[in-house]
């Protein structure tokens, strides 16, 4: 007899089936409408140990259709259907071209990693359960579950609802593969996705349902802001929402742009990466000192001290403001030779955002600025008498990083040293100089090294 319900004698959601073996309180037995062993109260997983959580809901799909080894394939080509990009039944309808914003491609590419590692644990998990399945004690498991949208392959639908199944292998089927795409959509704004804390409750993810609409429905219809990415990792690992920022932290950790600890040329600029801190408690967003930095004040690049012989390295490390209503800032120190220069780090990170990463039209520039004159100047460093550079490449990433913060973010690239013009010299500008009245190319210098 299999474990799943019999359809048309569907038990009643919320209405315990007689155990096989007596259940405490503090965990209910597996099965009725319970399909995992989450506490009343939420918890935090990660996404293996979620993934864990919902093995019941394919065990009960198992044993509902008698499904055999044979049936594996099916089943696989689903997930990897609905998690994959650009077929007929993806669960996020994504076009990824060559003029793609940045944000769009990086997260594009998130959904595809991580939507193929899902589902290789999905085909792992259906093989181990038709040889070693999950007791459910409680009897039957039948979940109600509405129809999401979540398109079937005609293989799929046949053997969930034809051959075999019915009306409880599509609902247990339905819940499992909604679980999953909730899954993968929470873990989008995370390099180290596999490391992210998730808020689990008893509905699993589906508490994420409103924050992840908001931030589907801006990455799909137009150029999705950074403060909206921030703001969905930060409701996927806490359930809250809070102030508009760059970066959050929470009870364990904080989540913050992944170019604090990767060489600014090649870091994503948009995700975030979880970093686990036991010293961290109250839920904080990270704010920027001015949040509309184009009244920032601007030193021009021919008003800087002329380039000298920088003597001794410079040092940089961030540091953090107290919480205020729930906001902090951050900022880079920068030293040298006993003089510190301060960076806000939210208008570093957005510098980062929005520099070039290589400038295609890259010619000699007429003029050059120090790193240290430029990150003592007061407010933002810019140029409008032609291109100028700005040579950081004896400086480390966070020095880079801070200078990010300090000149203009328009017109701005990044570069490494051995950039070579003739490699780019058949592609169009990315940029041109302005006839004046608007910022002229500024570039930073990089080594090599930092590029890789």
């Amino acid at each position: 007899m299999p474990r799943a319900s019999i359809p048309g004698t569907p038990a009643i959601p919320g209405t315990p089936a007689t155990p096989d073996t007596p259940a405490t309180p503090d965990t209910p037995a597996l099965g009725g409408s319970r399909w995992n062993t989450f506490p009343t109260a939420g918890t935090t997983l990660t996404a293996r140990e979620f993934f864990t959580a919902t093995e019941p809901l394919l065990q009960g799909i198992i044993d509902d259709n008698a499904l055999t080894s044979a049936d594996i394939a099916v089943l696989e080509d689903q997930i990897r259907a609905t998690l994959a990009l650009g077929t007929r039944e993806t669960a996020l309808p994504l076009y990824l071209g060559p003029d793609s914003a940045s944000a769009a491609r990086e997260l594009g590419a998130q959904a595809e990693t991580i939507g193929r590692e899902l589902a290789s644990w999905s085909t792992e998990a259906l093989e181990r359960l038709l040889t070693d399945p999950v007791p459910l004690p409680a009897g039957p498991l039948v979940v109600r579950s509405h129809c999401y949208g979540h398109l079937l392959t005609p293989s799929a639908a046949d053997l969930l609802l034809g051959r075999r199944g019915g009306p409880v292998s599509m609902q247990l089927y339905n819940e499992w593969l909604h679980q999953l795409v909730l899954l993968r959509d929470a873990l989008l704004p995370f390099t180290n996705w596999q490391d992210a804390p998730l808020l689990i409750t008893p509905t699993g993810l589906r508490h994420t349902e409103p924050a992840r609409d908001a931030f589907l429905t801006e990455l799909l219809v137009r150029q999705i802001r950074h403060t909206s990415i921030v703001a969905f990792a930060r409701n996927v690992v806490t359930g809250t929402s809070g102030p508009a920022g760059y970066g959050f932290e929470a009870s364990g950790g904080t989540a913050l742009p992944a170019v604090l600890d990767q060489p600014p040329l090649t870091a994503p600029r948009h995700l975030l990466t979880w970093r686990p801190d036991p010293s961290v408690g109250e839920t904080a967003t990270y704010v920027a000192e001015l949040q509309d930095y184009y009244a920032a004040p601007r030193t021009l690049v021919e008003d800087l001290p002329p380039a000298t012989t920088t003597s001794g390295p410079l040092t940089a490390r961030p540091v953090t403001a107290p919480v205020v209503d729930g906001t902090r800032t951050a900022r880079i120190e920068v030293t040298h030779d006993g003089t510190t220069a301060h960076v806000d780090l939210g208008q570093a990170l957005r510098g980062h955002r929005f520099a070039h990463r290589e400038d295609p039209a890259a010619a000699a520039a007429s003029g050059t600025a120090e790193a240290w004159s430029a990150l003592r100047a007061p407010g933002l460093v810019w140029t409008q008498s032609g291109d100028a550079t700005v040579n950081a490449t004896a400086q480390d990433d966070l020095v880079v990083l801070a200078l990010l913060g300090r000149l203009y973010p328009e017109n701005l690239t990044l570069r490494p040293a051995d950039h070579s013009a003739d490699r780019s010299a058949a592609r169009p500008a990315a940029r041109t100089t302005t006839d004046g009245t608007g910022p002229s190319r500024l570039a930073i210098l990089v080594n090599s090294a930092q590029a890789h």
